[in-house]
Formats: structure tokens, C-alpha cells, sequence
């Protein structure tokens, strides 16, 4: 796991790294400034090599003051560099008014200008207007000059880096504050960890790809009252079986359809088996025994008419995880299998249809039913219709930040609820009810556009179904099978189908060294 830090940690960590003597924050500004500028050597060896032409645009804050750092430095490179301030530079912070006053000895410092703006040219563009500061809606002069980079830049080969974040976005949301520009970065420079913002909702878009570059904080520690969120990682450790027998690795059941419904849970059984559950069985209405027994073969059929019938199926204590949901219909019957299920008080997957079911029951009974061994899948139609206030607060626009994240939404949905929700999307976010979050971001890097096929949620939810038959708690479970899940899309790559899904597991797991 690796921390994520909000905007207000980061500012803490900072300051108590300051207080403690440790460093300054004009170090700290310093170290900002060069680390952008290896940042961009790194990405484009070229403009090292050569002298280019820079445009630094900076804000009224510490932002502003890494960017009169950049600007320096690349003047010290060799480079050509025009700066543009927006603020009055007598009301700059203590540190970033040293590093405009440092950099006032080397060159001009123009107030931003439309004009100026519009006929600028440049090999990169650096965007140091506000960062993880931003808190409000960025003024028009501001929004026209970051409008006229993407407009500039388009075309051309010139590049674009924002430091920390881009300046119109929540650092703890990925939401934009007010009116969204159309300002696309090559590049963004971070400092320290990843906030947020960088892995939530269209961040990516606007980000382009994320640098970490050290600043030294490393023996800063963050208090005991800062919440902190974190992204999913690699879990082979926690994977690798152990000796037993099939039983000692955990009995699922996945209900399934009726007769032409039963692909889905079809789909999460062979999720739930190849993730290394011992035993798999798909329990079905008896119209659908023919059709499932054609098409199962390692993993096992029981027949489930009704509530009574899974009552007495559950009589077999070796049954210790399971999967109601896929394709499973929303009928009576339904109902009471999803009653029966969560009565049962065994680690069990909400997904799809049940969730839908959920949402139905008038009298909120089966929602007062959801226990702590529970994990619910939705995605954003269906986290809406279960909390339908609190998709309300997420949807709406952002007028100041910190803005409601998504983060924000699913550790209320989770609390509310008593039990792990995944909020499911390429910015997956996993809660418990005591608050704990992650993010399972299949950003940047780990794009898996493909995995926006029928059937995917599905594996899904067997992925995590296997893992709860194997033991593991179920925020762990949800994290794991999450990360795996993009994990296998990256091993097939483009022109996945959700059956493939399963059969990436063996080559992960070797990639892990299980």
C-alpha cells in the first residue's frame, strides 16, 4: 500500500517538517523547482540537450514561488524564459517573494495579460498558477491563459507541465472548481506522494502522467487525527497459498439465473475458482441445471429452487463465502434468496441485481440486514439508486474545495451501510465502515479501457467471492480483487472479453513470483 495525502496533510506534513527544523521552506520551494525540471528532462531527453524557450506562469502563492524556481533554473540551463505573474508580487508569501526576487535579477516578470498570452509561443509551458492551494474558482484571466496554452500548444510539438496538480483542479477531489478548461498537460509534477486528485474521477485527462519527485520529507510523520487514503498495490505475499486440502482454501456458492440467465454467475464462479478458492459451486432454479451442467466442469452444481432450499444448502458450514447478484433476477424469490443469504451472516457479494434488490425493498428490511462481512459492487446507476443523497453531493458541480470526492461518498455509503462498499469505475474506491479507504486507480499506466465489457463486473465480483472463501477479510478482499482485476486487463490488453478475464490469473500470479 502507499499513502495518499489530501492537500491540507501535505501542508501539515510541510510545516511540521519546518517546524522541527528539519528544513526550510524556501529548501523545500528550491527542491520543488529542481525536481520539476529533472521531471521534464527526464520526459523529453531532447529539451536538455539544447536550448528551447519556456513560459512559466505563476500564482499569487508557493505554487507561484516553484515556479520562479523553474524559471530560474532553466535560465541557468541556457534557456530563453518569460514569466508571467498573476497577483501583485508585493502580497507574495515570504519564500515565493525570495524566489520572484531571485529570479527579478535574471529576467522580466509580466503581469498576466490576455494579449501578451495570446500571441506567446513556447517549447514548454509551465503551469505554476495555484496547485494543491486552489480552493475557489480560478479568475477569467487565469482560465483564458490556461486556455490559451492548450490552444497554443496544439499542433505543435511545445509540452506542458503542471506542478503539483493542474491549477483548475481539487488536489482532493480530481473534480474541477468552477468552470472546467480544456487544458490538457503533458506532464504533472508531484511532490512527496500522489494526492487525491491525481487518481479520482477525469484527472487523468487533464494531468497527462504523474512524477513523484522527493523533496526530502521522508521522516515526516503524519499525526494520529490526519485521515489518509490508499492506492491498492501489489499483494503477493498475502496471494501465495499454503499447503491443505481443497476445503482448507474455502467452499463458494454463486447463485445463479434461471434457464438463459446463468452466464454471469458462470463467469463469477470461474472468477471465484481461479483466484484460488477450493471449491466452487453455482447454485441454480432447477430449470437451469441442463444448461449449467454443460458448460461447468471443475466446478460444482448444487440446485437452489427457492429460500428454503439455500437455507438447507447453507446447513454445510464448509460454504464460508457467497456471491448473489449476477444476472440473478429481481423477483420475489429473489428477494428472499438475498434475505436467506445475508441472515446467514457468511462473507458474502452484493453485485448487480442485488443491489437492486436492495434498493426495491420498500421497507429498507434487507438493507438493515447488511453486516460487516458484506461487500457491495456498485457502479454509478447503481450507487445512485442506493444512496441517492449522497450521489447527489458527488454529482454536483464544485463551487470551492475541497470539493466532495468520491472518496468522501463511498466512505459514507460504507458507513451507512455497516459494511465494504466498491464504488466501482477506473477510479474504483474501496471503504469500510470505520473510514478506511483505498483507491484502485486504472489510470495513466494502468489504462484498461477494455475492461468496459459486458461481463467484467461479474469476474469481479468472483474474484472477490474467491478471495473471501480463502480467509481474507473483506475490505482486503475487495482491494486485491480490484487491483487484480486491472492486473489480468493489462496481461490481455486490447480486445478483452470478460472470459479472459480468469484465464490472466496463472501469468499474475508467476509476474508476482506466487
Amino acid at each position: 500500500m502507499t499513502e495518499l495525502l489530501t492537500a491540507a496533510q501535505m501542508r501539515a506534513i510541510e510545516q511540521a517538517a519546518i517546524e522541527s527544523g528539519q528544513v526550510t521552506g524556501l529548501e523545500l520551494m528550491e527542491r520543488a523547482g529542481r525536481g520539476v525540471v529533472e521531471a521534464v528532462f527526464e520526459e523529453w531527453p531532447e529539451l536538455a540537450a539544447t536550448s528551447h524557450r519556456a513560459v512559466v506562469l505563476c500564482g499569487p502563492g508557493n505554487n507561484g514561488g516553484d515556479g520562479f524556481v523553474v524559471a530560474r533554473l532553466l535560465k541557468e540551463w541556457g534557456w530563453e524564459v518569460e514569466v508571467f505573474l498573476y497577483g501583485d508580487a508585493d502580497k507574495l508569501p515570504p519564500d515565493a517573494k525570495v524566489n520572484y526576487e531571485r529570479w527579478a535579477e535574471m529576467g522580466e516578470v509580466s503581469a498576466l495579460d490576455q494579449e501578451a498570452i495570446y500571441d506567446c509561443v513556447g517549447d514548454l509551458w509551465v503551469d505554476a498558477f495555484f496547485g494543491t492551494g486552489l480552493t475557489r474558482p480560478i479568475p477569467n484571466d487565469v482560465w483564458y491563459a490556461l486556455f490559451r496554452v492548450e490552444a497554443n500548444i496544439a499542433g505543435s510539438n511545445a509540452k506542458s507541465v503542471a506542478i503539483d496538480i493542474p491549477s483548475f483542479l481539487c488536489a482532493d477531489s480530481g473534480k474541477p472548481i468552477g468552470s472546467e478548461v480544456n487544458d490538457r498537460n503533458h506532464l504533472t509534477v508531484t511532490f512527496h506522494c500522489l494526492k487525491p486528485g491525481h487518481l479520482l474521477d477525469r484527472s487523468d485527462e487533464f494531468c497527462g502522467k504523474v512524477n513523484i519527485k522527493d523533496i526530502g520529507l521522508e521522516e515526516s510523520k503524519i499525526t494520529n487525527d490526519i485521515e489518509y487514503v490508499e492506492i491498492g498495490s501489489t499483494y503477493s505475499g498475502f496471494l501465495t497459498k499454503r499447503d491443505g486440502h481443497k476445503y482448507t482454501h474455502g467452499h463458494a456458492l454463486i447463485l445463479s439465473g434461471a434457464s438463459g440467465k446463468g452466464g454471469a454467475a458462470r463467469l463469477a464462479a470461474r472468477g471465484a475458482l481461479r483466484i484460488g478458492a477450493g471449491v466452487v459451486t453455482v447454485g441454480c432454479p432447477p430449470n437451469a441445471v441442463v444448461e449449467n451442467a454443460s458448460q461447468l466442469n471443475a466446478i460444482m452444481l448444487e440446485t437452489v429452487h427457492d429460500a428454503d432450499a439455500l437455507a438447507r444448502v447453507l446447513k454445510d458450514e464448509r460454504i464460508n463465502a457467497l456471491c448473489l447478484g449476477p444476472a440473478l433476477g429481481k423477483g420475489t424469490r429473489e428477494r428472499e434468496l438475498v434475505r436467506v443469504a445475508l441472515e446467514a451472516k457468511r462473507p458474502t457479494v452484493l453485485d448487480a441485481d442485488a443491489l437492486s434488490i436492495l434498493f426495491f425493498d420498500e421497507a429498507d428490511a434487507l438493507f438493515g440486514k447488511l453486516h460487516k462481512n458484506v461487500v457491495l459492487t456498485p457502479h454509478a446507476g447503481e450507487f445512485a439508486r442506493l444512496f441517492p443523497d449522497i450521489a447527489e453531493k458527488l454529482n454536483a458541480p464544485a463551487t470551492k474545495g475541497p470539493a466532495y470526492s468520491k472518496v468522501d461518498a463511498t466512505r459514507e455509503a460504507a458507513k451507512r451501510a455497516g459494511c465494504v462498499v466498491l464504488f466501482k469505475g477506473a477510479d474504483t474506491v474501496i471503504a469500510d465502515p470505520d473510514g478506511r479507504a483505498s483507491i484502485n486507480s486504472a489510470h495513466y499506466e494502468r489504462a484498461a479501457p477494455w475492461l468496459a465489457t459486458a461481463g467484467s463486473g461479474d469476474v469481479l465480483a468472483g474474484f472477490i467471492t474467491g478471495l473471501l472463501a480463502r480467509g481474507f477479510h473483506p475490505m482486503l478482499a475487495a482491494e486485491m480483487a480490484a487491483w487484480l482485476h486491472v492486473e489480468c486487463a493489462l496481461h490481455f490488453g486490447p480486445g478483452l472479453i470478460a472470459e479472459d478475464l480468469p484465464e490472466q490469473l496463472p501469468e499474475v500470479f508467476r509476474s508476482l513470483g506466487i
